[in-house]
Formats: structure tokens, sequence, C-alpha cells
């Protein structure tokens, strides 16, 4: 199988070129159509351009090994990139959600339906494969950023959708369909933005493991012969790699080579969970640890 990195740049690759393809194709159809719906999904791809743009280059620098001055890698490139996204795709709704208002307050009409509805069917089929891509390198890499890439990608099917039933709907008489929808959409690009935004701030700033993977890792722990406790358990995430840090309680007459044998044992299977995941194992005799001393925290 080919490794991690020709598949997220595969994936990267594909969004990119998707994304640029779908605003020119959109760009001519809100020309032609003056449609709120229209320039909504024309602006969301825009935003995708953008966004797969930041991946493309993040997931670059985030899959480089660790160096000199990175002892950590350059995972949190991509959450750094996923921050700048969100910030682009809340004031981009902004601008959307202002114009479907005048629009809307203007009665401004709708031309040309057929055209924005081959197009929003053009925009389904070739997202639509997109997706199906992403998911096969999802299952590859297990790239938390390419399954985000593909998340958002999987909304714009729902979104090309909404504009061809505006489109259908203004063209029976129901103007205010458009500029409803438009406003719709906006609000839901809004809502995401804040998601993603939220989820890259967390990561940034060192957010613990979910509580299922940490129990998970306590298990893993404790099931290891020889320990006999664990606690100072911390965790954090940086792109694709995991970093855990443990106390192991260990019996006090045990030989240095008998501890460290135990304390490599506890590294490769935690490690094992996750991969990649970096584990540094402290070694503490059990006397010295305090009754309550088992714990996670």
């Amino acid at each position: 199988m080919r490794d991690y990195g020709f598949w997220v740049k595969l994936a990267t690759r594909a969004s990119v070129s998707v994304a640029l393809l779908l605003i020119v194709v959109k760009a001519g159809a809100w020309l032609m159509t003056d449609s709120s719906s229209m320039l909504a999904s024309l602006t969301d791809s825009m935003l995708d351009s953008l966004a797969s743009l930041f991946t493309f280059f993040a997931v670059r620098y985030a899959i480089q090994p660790a160096d000199n001055e990175h002892r950590f890698g350059h995972g949190k490139a991509e959450s750094l990139a996923a921050l700048v996204q969100s910030a682009l795709i809340t004031g981009s709704a902004l601008l959307l959600f202002v114009h479907s208002i005048q629009q809307w307050v203007q009665g401004s009409p709708v031309q040309q339906h057929q055209i924005g509805i081959y197009v929003s069917l053009f925009a389904i089929v070739a997202t639509l494969a997109l997706v199906i891509l992403q998911r096969i390198v999802v299952a590859k890499t297990q790239s938390k950023a390419i399954a985000a890439d593909s998340l958002h990608f999987t909304s714009d099917l729902a979104l090309n959708t909404a504009v061809i039933v505006a489109l259908l709907f203004n063209a029976y008489g129901m103007g205010w369909a458009d500029s409803v929808f438009a406003i719709g959409i906006a609000i839901f690009l809004a809502y995401g933005a804040v998601r993603i935004g939220w989820d890259a701030f967390q990561s940034l700033m060192d957010r613990e493991l979910p509580e299922a993977e940490k129990q998970q890792i306590l298990a893993t722990i404790k099931a290891v012969p020889g320990v006999l406790g664990v606690h100072d358990l911390r965790t954090r995430a940086a792109g694709q790699v995991r970093f855990v840090q443990c106390h192991v309680e260990l019996d006090d007459h045990l030989s240095i080579r008998q501890a460290h044998h135990i304390a490599d044992t506890v590294e490769r299977q935690v490690a094992a969970l996750f991969p990649p995941t970096d584990v540094i194992v402290h070694m503490d005799p059990q006397s010295v640890v305090p009754d309550n001393g088992d714990t996670p925290f």
C-alpha cells in the first residue's frame, strides 16, 4: 500500500481542482441567472477553494518529520489553517446574508432558471466523486484534515440540492424562495464556521483527547504485567500525532532494568492503540505514591 503522504496529497490536489472548477461554472451561472442562491453556492465554492488550498499546504507542512526547531512535529499547522478558514467562512456568510436581504427587499427576478439547475446538477456529480475519493483516503490514512474537508464537501451536496429547489420555486412564481434559501445557506455556513473554529482553537490549546480514548489508554496501561497503578495521565493531539504522558506505579524492589522493560512495554502498547502516538512514561516506586495515586489526573 502506498504511504500516507501519497494519499493525502492526492486528496488535497483533487479537492483544490474540483473547487476551482466549480467556481468557474458557478460564476458563469450566477452572471446569467442573478440568483442569490446561486451566489450562495458560488460563495461556498470559493470558500471551498480557500479551505482546500489551506489544507493543501497545511497537510504538506504538517506531515514533515520533527526537526531541531519543532521537536513535537508540525501537526498544529492543520489546526491553524482551520482557524483561518473559520474566519474567512464567517465573513463571507455575513456578506452573503446582507446581499440576500437586499435582493429580497428589491425583488430582483431570477433569469434562466434552467442554467442554474444544470450547473447545480453538475456540481452534485463532481462533489460526490470527490467525497468518494476523500473517504477512501480517510479509510487508508485516518487523516483528520482530509476527514474535515470531506465533511465540508458532503454538506455541499445538500447545499446544491437546496439551490435546485430554490430555482424551481422561483420558476413557479415564488420569487421570495431564492433569497430565503440563500439566507438559510448563509446561516448554515456561519454555524459550520463556528464549529470548525472552536475545534481548531481547542486543538491549539492542547485540549485533552476524548474521554473514551483516555479510558482505553488507562485500561491498556493497567493491563501491562508489573504495573500496579497509573496517575498524572496527560494527553493532547497535534495533527495526526497523539501525545501521551503518564506515571506508572511499580514495585519498589524491581531492578532498573526490570522497571525499564515494563515502561517500554507500556509505551509500545499505548502507541499501538492510535498510531502515530508519542508516549512518555515516568516510573514511580509505589511506596512514594499517595493513597489516591491511582487516578488519571
